[in-house]
């Protein structure tokens, strides 16, 4: 094989294992947690209801 196709061969290689190395993290999926409810709130609306129990 002559230099100039194994240099390619191994540029390409590097190139492959660089793009594998670098994937994305995963995305954080838990819900933000529920926002305080104010004064304001409770005086026109009463105490908030309780949360829905868990799913199943």
């Amino acid at each position: 094989m002559s230099s100039l196709v194994r240099v390619t061969l191994a540029g390409l290689a590097a190139a492959t294992l660089a793009a594998c190395a670098s994937a994305p993290a995963a995305p954080d999926l838990t819900p933000p947690p529920r926002r305080p409810v104010d004064a304001k709130t409770q005086l026109e609306y009463g105490n908030p209801p309780p949360p829905p129990p868990g799913r199943y």
